[in-house]
């Protein structure tokens, strides 16, 4: 077991740096340099209400197709994570995929204000945010 251990944290951080390089180098042919934002969304409230599927589409609608009105992916997930007073958290999310073409300077500000909305109108103690560069192909 222990070796099998060693050798999935080197094939991590191997993979690492292969990551790095295909970004060095550029993309792809027919590929362009783009900014990935991910962003977990946890749907139960404080007093275990739960975002429901018509609160998410009038947020969808209202908070971030206007920010990013060239496209986004929305995905389900079931997710764990430990709350401010130490307890386990269970929960279903939304998992909301942001795509932006590397030059757009607003994209971060608008990712800024869709988190914002996010927690103020559902009263949520925190949003995960991950960024990335991905190269993208239309």
């Amino acid at each position: 077991m222990r070796a099998v251990l060693i050798v999935l944290i080197a094939s991590a951080a191997f993979a690492g740096f292969g990551c790095d390089s295909v970004f060095d180098k550029g993309c792809p042919d027919n590929f362009e340099l783009w900014v990935e934002y991910q962003l977990f969304m946890g749907r139960s409230g404080p007093d275990g209400d739960i975002v429901d599927d018509a609160e998410w589409d009038a947020f969808l609608a209202d908070a971030v197709t206007p920010r990013f009105p060239d496209g986004l992916t929305v995905l389900d997930g079931n997710g764990q994570w430990r709350g401010a007073e130490g307890q386990i958290q269970r929960e279903e999310s939304k998992i909301l995929i942001i795509l932006t073409p590397i030059d757009d300077e607003q994209s971060q500000d608008l990712i800024e204000q869709v988190v914002t909305e996010y927690k103020t109108r559902f009263e949520q103690e925190s949003v995960l945010k991950t960024v990335d560069k991905t190269c993208v192909a239309f």
